[in-house]
């Protein structure tokens, strides 16, 4: 079959995207796969260069065979993955960050605004004049030619220091929130010596345009016309970019990046950890949950107005699992399949993974949590880093961030973060 311009144009620009979004396994590919030990018919073990390769009997399976395995079927997960994102997108701009003001009176998408009780708990350093000793940046970094490519961040850090640079980490808000509602964790953050980085999510915050309504908004006219994926996807397309600006910037080591977030914003971070392996210790919270599991056992799903609008749009009486499915096909195509979490978190072995749920959270049932979890255990173990792995349900805790959950996220970056170098061959 022919192959027109345009596609070729297409597949280039992934390729590049996908190299550059996947710093560890571009030196995996140029190193590992060009001499791989092979049998040729009766001669024994031999080397040769990939490209001459043909009629070859492969080794029997080592350790060595599986982590080359599960490595490559990452990379074209991130190749697929970044192809669905791209086919959604409008025109690419430079990467400029620019100046912007603080955010006096930040949007909340509803009438009760989250406590940060938990947030709060947050071990700080003992600086008695913290507020003095925070540097505050307020940027709006270019990530496409749309009203929704402005990124809105705020990034604190310690003036004083050290000239090396510092580990970072990337916080995400919940839904209905804004990266305003994350300054107690990012003063906590910065206090020991982090750069500490919140944004807003598309339609919220700043970029919510001042309507409580901006999300559901989005999430109905994305199913309805299909032009945009404001559930997760297109927020991750920014958290890339937001990756390859993080790791130009003199004050961050761009081998310690680690992100977080809650709930949305912790389905946010684990994709973009997926999508991008600049991000090396990962830690989401109440949000890791298998969707396709979700539909196929009945779970009543969340969004309650975005899935009723299309229960009345299909004529349906209920809100079924076809409503749910096609729902999610169409504003978030392959996340209740080939994306779902039995695919998408192996994909981030061997970089630190923890995953922090409430066991009562009726929106992530621990029953969906078996496949995925396993699968991620076994790629945790084909890398040769099941110390890189952990998961907890905390009892008795629905869908609720604990003042535990955040100090268990805390100790999990100072040991991978402050140890240096996070990057795996």
């Amino acid at each position: 079959m022919a192959i027109r311009l345009p596609e070729i144009f297409l597949l280039g620009s992934l390729m590049v995207i996908a190299i550059a979004a996947d710093l560890t396994l571009d030196r995996y590919w140029k190193t590992a796969l060009p001499n791989i030990p092979i049998i040729q018919g009766n001669k024994g073990p031999s080397t040769v260069p990939l490209c001459r390769r043909t009629n070859l009997f492969l080794p029997p399976v080592t350790t060595t065979t599986r982590v080359m395995d599960s490595q490559s079927q990452a990379r074209m997960f991130r190749l697929d993955f970044l192809r669905l994102l791209h086919s959604r997108r409008s025109p690419e701009v430079p990467l400029i960050a620019e100046s912007s003001d603080p955010v006096e009176n930040p949007l909340f998408q509803t009438d009760v605004i989250p406590s940060t009780k938990a947030l709060e708990s947050c071990p700080k350093e003992d600086i008695g004049d913290l507020k003095e000793m925070l540097k505050e940046e307020n940027l709006h970094l270019h990530t496409e030619d749309a009203e929704q490519g402005r990124l809105p961040l705020l990034i604190l850090s310690l003036k004083e220091g050290s000239e090396e640079r510092r580990p970072a980490i990337v916080f995400m808000h919940g839904g209905n929130t804004n990266k305003e509602w994350l300054r107690p964790w990012l003063e906590a953050y910065a206090s020991r010596g982090y750069v500490a980085i919140g944004l807003d999510a598309r339609y919220h915050g700043e970029r919510a345009y001042n309507c409580k309504t901006a999300s559901i908004d989005a999430l109905i006219s994305s199913w309805r016309n299909g032009k945009t994926m404001p559930f997760v996807f297109d927020t991750v397309w920014d958290l890339i970019k937001l990756a390859e600006y993080l790791t130009k910037r003199d004050d961050i080591d761009p081998k310690r990046i680690g992100i977080t977030g809650m709930s949305l914003g912790g389905m946010q971070a684990w994709f973009a950890a997926a999508a991008d392996t600049r991000y090396s210790v990962v830690v989401p919270l109440i949000s890791v949950q298998g969707f396709r599991w979700a539909i196929d056992n009945d779970v009543s799903p969340v969004l309650k107005a975005l899935f009723e609008q299309a229960r009345i749009d299909l004529g349906k009486s209920v809100i079924d699992k076809e409503v749910v499915e096609k729902v999610w096909n169409r504003i978030a195509p392959g996340l209740a399949s080939k994306f779902d979490s039995p695919y998408s978190l192996p994909v981030i072995a061997p970089r630190p993974l923890y995953i922090l749920n409430g066991a009562k959270d009726p929106g992530a049932p621990l029953g969906g949590l078996e496949v995925p979890l396993k699968r991620a255990e076994k790629a945790y173990k084909d890398t040769g880093s099941p110390g890189n792995f952990k998961f907890k349900a905390e009892d008795g805790i629905g869908h609720e961030v604990t003042s535990s959950m955040i100090k268990e996220s805390s100790d999990w970056f100072d040991k991978f973060l402050k140890q240096g170098d996070t990057t795996y061959e």
